[in-house]
């Protein structure tokens, strides 16, 4: 079967005295049904490419199924007088959220349930199983009940678009609410009078822009109660853990503005705390301290890695410090309940938690909860209360499942409620995990989370992976799917590139507008470590990234297709310039502050398109690549790696080599995150896969 050839059209696109000839551009006309064939050819032509892998994706698939508990129930969580937790049914795509009765108010251990257990008085919130019954597609957005527990608020999208229906429960009749609200934000957020409800709506960008605020059941059409003007900025809205405010946020990449309202008034008017200031980012929290309403402000007005200073709810700019700014140290947040802090913030690359006891007098002595692991991820988990004896944390690692516990406020005990459950054979001290350190170009040293399983010899197969972007942290965390990897005898290792947050605030900043390329030189560089310490071959070493992951795959093939074996980019942003140089698309004016604005600063337009994969395709050997994208995708238009493939096959050297494939596999009824159900996912995992074990020269077939 020959690969799809798309036709060249001659396309001119023309700013700051450069024009370039994009033959692809009429791929992204997605009404035409030309271009449909075209990616339902592509999509042929992938199928029939690895049909021979599919005894191995389905190996894959069984192993996945098999180390999952399909039945199972979460560790229930108090608010007010229910127990809340999610259920899991063997065969049924989705979850159950559920709850029960609390039987006694002065006992806050989780009950004991297994999947078995017949539970006194349990009520179904919400199957999602059901609503997502005759969809292609189901993710669900909002499932939050009110303060009194009596009305369920959630929303669904069954297109992958990320526009929202929001619709209402009696939780007390079962009946649903006439009230239907389309096209919203996937988040809703009760008021404390529990008949009012915050939510977002989106403009013809995809830009969270307008707050609303709908009186259930009033039969009224809902009050817009803010509107961002700037389209740089996009706006969400929550309610403190104390019940008391509804804060509004604004926020670009770079500023913040936050506006705070009666939680418990239905007309509450909303005030601002700090009026924006370009460049100043900052998060609020409710406090009672000493008897005071206070607001925790987390900023970085002077202070880079961010700083945590207390103010009067009513004298906002009154400040005193708590927290003051470290090099070592990246504040992330800060959480308030009523007799103690949570602060979270991240250290030497990992994310880690504080305690902070609250007394009359005002703070008691900070408290660090630690773990032994070396590469241990520690956050909070679900702490809806705000007053409760024990705090919930969740910890995991490459290789420990997910650990919740509870830790008793008053003792300092910690108890472990649940580990997630891994069938078969699993142990973790059969695998390894490990920190390793790369040098850049330019002399930075680069983290690198090594996992494999115990005793394996190198040089080995190496699957590694790279973000970068956003100041995203790619934190240690577990996967049953993973596994099928490490145990054919394949390296994972994760390259904590610039551009993320790893390392504080400066290693994001070094990363992005004009010092973009330090990811991908970064990710180079981690590559080559790997293959200079004998720990893989470049035969051995393939790449994985998706969404700006994806550009940095692009990229990366551009820049250094000999170090690798072969690409995975999903979801990827490999056309770049052409996006973020129109404002009309989905989310591009509110990227500017991370990729530079290539409109009105020819620097950057040049900066841009020197990175830009699309428009670097060169006439070369690249590796095999493997691109996935879906077509609904409102973040990463489906065009762009459709026309970036369509330019690689253009441009190889040898366009009559079987060996040097490229594939494009487009979800025809998906968004941003891929396909949705979990079997779906796990069918995903397991094309993703076999295709990394081939491609990599594993014996993927034991």
């Amino acid at each position: 079967m020959k690969s799809p050839t798309a036709k060249r059209v001659e396309h001119r696109r023309e700013y700051h005295g450069d024009l370039f000839i994009d033959p692809y551009e009429w791929l992204r006309d997605k009404s035409s049904q030309e271009v449909i064939d075209h990616l339902e050819a592509e999509n042929a032509y992938t199928e029939h490419v690895t049909a021979d892998l599919e005894p191995l994706r389905q190996k894959i698939f069984d192993e996945i199924k098999a180390r999952t508990k399909e039945t199972d129930l979460s560790v229930p969580t108090r608010r007010g007088d229910w127990w809340y937790y999610g259920r899991s049914f063997q065969g049924k795509q989705y979850g159950v959220q559920c709850r029960c009765p609390v039987a006694d108010p002065e006992d806050w251990t989780p009950p004991q349930f297994d999947e078995h257990t017949e539970i006194p008085g349990e009520q179904v919130l919400l199957d999602e199983n059901v609503e997502a019954a005759g969809h292609e597609f189901f993710s669900l957005g909002a499932a939050t009940v009110s303060v009194d527990g009596k009305t369920l608020a959630y929303s669904v999208d069954v297109k992958g678009d990320e526009r929202y229906t929001l619709r209402f429960k009696d939780l007390e009749t079962g009946r649903r609410y006439d009230d239907e609200i389309v096209d919203v934000g996937a988040g809703a957020t009760w008021a404390a009078d529990n008949r009012t409800v915050y939510y977002v709506t989106v403009d013809d960008a995809w830009r969270p822009d307008t707050v609303w605020r709908h009186r259930l059941g009033a039969g009224q059409p809902s009050e817009r109660v803010h509107h961002e003007a700037d389209e740089r900025f996009w706006v969400a809205v929550g309610r403190t853990r104390s019940n008391k405010y509804v804060i509004i946020a604004a926020g670009s990449a770079v500023t913040s503005e936050l506006r705070y309202g009666d939680a418990t008034d239905p007309q509450a008017e909303f005030a601002t705390v700090w009026p924006r200031r370009e460049g100043i980012e900052y998060s609020v929290d409710h406090a009672v301290i000493g008897g005071q309403d206070k607001f925790l402000i987390l900023h970085n007005d002077g202070a880079e890695n961010f700083t945590l200073v207390e103010a009067p709810v009513d004298e906002p700019t009154s400040l005193r410090t708590l927290i003051h700014h470290r090099a070592d140290v990246r504040l992330d947040s800060v959480d308030a309940f009523a007799d103690h802090l949570v602060v979270s913030y991240r250290k030497a690359a990992l994310p880690r938690i504080q305690l902070w006891p609250l007394t009359e007098s005002g703070y008691g002595n900070a408290e660090d909860v630690t773990f032994e692991s070396e590469l241990m991820s520690v956050g909070l988990s679900a702490n809806p209360n705000w007053s409760a004896p024990k705090l919930r944390i969740g910890a995991t690692s490459f290789v420990t499942p997910v650990r919740i516990y509870d830790l008793d406020l008053s003792s300092g005990d910690r108890t472990l409620l649940r580990e997630q459950p891994v069938l078969g054979d699993y142990r973790a001290e059969d695998y390894v995990e490990k920190r390793d350190w790369a040098v850049a170009p330019d002399g930075a040293r680069i983290p690198i989370s090594i996992i494999h399983r115990a005793g394996l010899r190198y040089p080995a197969p190496v699957l590694l992976y790279g973000y970068g972007a956003y100041e995203s942290c790619e934190d240690p965390r577990f996967s049953i799917a993973r596994l099928s990897l490490l145990d054919r005898g394949m390296v994972f290792a994760v390259a904590h590139v610039r551009g993320g947050g790893e390392l504080g605030r400066p290693w994001y900043e070094h990363g992005k507008m004009l010092e973009k390329r330090n990811t991908f030189t970064d990710f180079i560089a981690v590559a080559a470590h790997l293959v200079g310490n004998d720990v893989t071959k470049p035969e051995n070493l393939v790449a994985y990234g998706g969404s700006a992951g994806g550009l940095l795959m692009g990229a990366v093939a551009n820049l250094a297709p000999e170090l690798f074996a072969g690409i995975l980019a999903a979801v990827p942003f490999v056309d770049p310039l052409t996006t973020i140089l129109d404002p009309s698309l989905p989310l591009t004016v509110t990227e500017w502050d991370e990729w530079g604005n290539p409109l009105e600063d020819p620097d950057v337009y040049r900066y841009m398109k020197s990175y830009s994969p699309y428009e670097n395709v060169e006439a070369k050997n690249y590796p095999e690549i493997l691109a996935m994208t879906s077509l609904n995708d409102t973040r990463v238009y489906y065009v762009e790696p459709a026309k970036w493939v369509a330019a690689l096959r253009h441009a190889q050297v040898d366009p009559g080599n079987d060996a040097a494939k490229v594939l494009l596999k487009t979800e025809m009824n998906a968004g941003h995150g891929g396909i949705s159900g979990r079997y779906e996912r796990w069918k995903e995992a397991a094309f993703q896969y076999a295709w990394l074990l081939d491609r990599a020269g594993v014996d993927g077939h034991r």
